[in-house]
């Protein structure tokens, strides 16, 4: 583990090394919003295994081992393009720093709509994105107020605590932009269509913070698209069906190469 300065901020970065060194675009995962280095767990290194290349494992800026966002509730508080600056100003520059040309980008929830969004103005070999926020559904709304509720009032709370030393402001800042009615107008579809890449939308049946829409209309005009829905899965398929989540992948990039 290490930390990169990034656009002023300490990044914490993990390198998974490729499983007999071969040479492949590597991976790189993006956590979704209330997610870090170590929430992803050892689902990486498996995929990382099951595709024979690197991975590259980071916290956002307020998020893990990563500087925390200075008065998240005031002056830090996240804008309705969060996701937008993430993806075309935050990762350009962790990349250029890793000295990496179109990788593979893997994300989950928002940060599957970061790898989206990179995709559509920036090289990628592939972009696989689970759960990802195309749009802002009722669904989604509800759940993220159910989220506040339960990080108030609940054990939310205490469990984050062990990924993230601040906290307060990792939930905060994620739950105070979603609630902000300005970010009922997030919809990066038309973003979607200019993507060339394969892209690869994996998303739960039962998946409580979007409705199939989410996958469906991704819809790029200019590259190849699959889409795969998965039972008894919720929002987290890497969590919930993580042996399928890792078949589907391996299979997708497998699929590429050939």
């Amino acid at each position: 583990m290490a930390l990169m300065q990034i656009n002023g901020a300490r990044l914490e970065v993990q390198r998974i090394a490729a499983p007999g060194g071969r040479p492949a675009a590597p991976l790189v995962f993006l956590h979704e919003g209330l997610g870090s280095v170590a929430m992803w767990r050892d689902w990486p290194a498996a995929v990382c295994a099951a595709t024979g290349r690197e991975g590259i494992v980071y916290s956002r800026r307020g998020y893990g081992g990563s500087d925390a966002v200075p008065d998240v509730r005031g002056a830090g508080r996240l804008a309705p393009d969060y996701m937008h600056r993430e993806a075309f100003d935050v990762l350009p520059a962790l990349l250029q720093e890793l000295n990496l040309e179109a990788p593979v980008l893997l994300g989950h929830s928002d940060g599957g709509s970061i790898a989206l969004l990179h995709a559509s103005r920036h090289p990628v070999q592939a972009c696989i994105v689970m759960a990802p926020h195309v749009i802002v559904e009722d669904v989604s709304v509800r759940s993220i107020q159910e989220a506040r509720t339960a990080f108030e009032t609940g054990e939310l709370r205490e469990r984050l605590k062990r990924y993230h030393p601040d906290v307060d402001g990792a939930f905060w800042q994620w739950n105070d932009i979603w609630l902000d009615p300005a970010f009922r107008a997030f919809d990066i579809r038309p973003d979607c269509r200019r993507i060339t890449a394969p892209v690869l939308a994996i998303q739960g049946v039962n998946d409580p913070y979007g409705t199939l829409r989410q996958i469906d209309e991704i819809a790029p005009t200019q590259g190849p698209f699959r889409r795969e829905v998965l039972a008894n899965c919720g929002h987290s398929p890497h969590r919930d069906q993580p042996e399928e989540t890792t078949r589907l992948v391996a299979e997708f990039l497998a699929s590429l190469r050939s």
